[in-house]
């Protein structure tokens, strides 16, 4: 019996990085995830995903030929260097195309930001399919968002398109340099907001923790209150520059998306001439790692000419 080829997919986070591996179907085979370790610098948490998906591909795909490798990053990948990607000290540096063929020579590289990736994985399989156009949010250690026009993601003439995390936040924030204004990225995103409330609090604290002392504390009330109202006037002018049918919700911040839903519902539902639906993700998890495996897959059949394994 032939076996039909594999393809690896790979989604490094700021916090986790997840592997997994399908056949030309999209049928996944395996997965796993181990911590990005960010503190131990870009080419040690590299190193570790690079050893992570090659004993997945000994155990979950031993006898199958690896035709194609996807992954998805944090930040926009070139083969020298990742742009806009402050989370893991170095990774910017990082020669992240050339790695990923040193480490997997011979097969097909596709690379794709993280949030590009989930949208590709929403639009194909989830809660963007057959919604033009479309907007996925992402809302995890970072704050980004993808725009969908007739089902292609939008990618921008340097890869940067709805990179919402850079937007400016007041209007004294206009004419200054990124240096000398607070980006909305370093308050509205998980990381943010664990931030801001670690300092408030004088400990440290995850965002998960912040939602969870908001049920019954007045300040970390105040401080989760802000933080949707001020996601939710971003998500509202983004919608009114694109018109979308629908906007989809992914991240990990997701699993508090019940306390954040109503604030941007109504500020949707007030201020935008069509207001759009606002769903969560199909896969408001792993979008990134599935739109990966997307990638690697239309990598591969396309080589094959069209010929998808059974």
């Amino acid at each position: 019996m032939t076996h039909s080829p594999v393809v690896l997919g790979v989604d490094f986070g700021g916090t986790k990085i997840a592997v997994g591996v399908c056949d030309l179907a999209g049928r996944e085979l395996g997965r796993t995830v181990v911590e990005a370790d960010a503190e131990a610098g870009a080419v040690k948490a590299f190193d570790r995903a690079i050893t992570a998906a090659r004993d997945l591909l000994m155990t979950a795909a031993r006898d199958r030929k690896l035709v194609a490798v996807a992954a998805a990053t944090f930040g926009i990948p070139f083969d020298d260097r990742v742009e806009l990607a402050p989370t893991i000290a170095g990774w910017e540096g990082l020669a992240f195309g050339r790695e990923l063929r040193a480490a997997f020579p011979g097969v097909h590289i596709r690379m794709a930001t993280d949030v590009k990736a989930a949208a590709l994985a929403e639009v194909r399989w989830g809660a963007l399919a057959g919604c033009d156009p479309a907007i996925y949010v992402n809302l995890g250690t970072g704050l980004a968002a993808a725009i969908i026009s007739g089902g292609v993601v939008i990618t921008g003439a340097h890869g940067a398109a709805g990179e919402i995390g850079y937007n400016l936040r007041t209007m004294t924030d206009v004419g200054k340099a990124l240096a000398d204004r607070t980006m909305l990225e370093h308050l509205v995103s998980g990381k943010g907001l664990a931030a801001l409330a670690s300092d408030q609090f004088n400990e440290q604290l995850t965002a998960a923790d912040v939602f969870a002392r908001a049920q019954t504390n007045p300040a970390a009330a105040v401080l989760v209150d802000t933080f949707a109202t001020e996601l939710a006037q971003h998500i509202v002018n983004l919608a009114v520059a694109i018109d979308p049918a629908r906007i989809a919700v992914g991240g990990g911040m997701t699993r508090s998306w019940e306390r954040l839903a109503p604030t941007v519902r109504q500020a949707l539902d007030v201020a935008v001439p069509y207001p759009p639906e606002v769903v969560l993700a199909e896969f408001p998890l792993d979008a990134p790692l599935i739109g990966a495996l997307a990638l690697g897959v239309d990598a591969a059949v396309a080589d094959l000419g069209a010929e998808v394994w059974a």
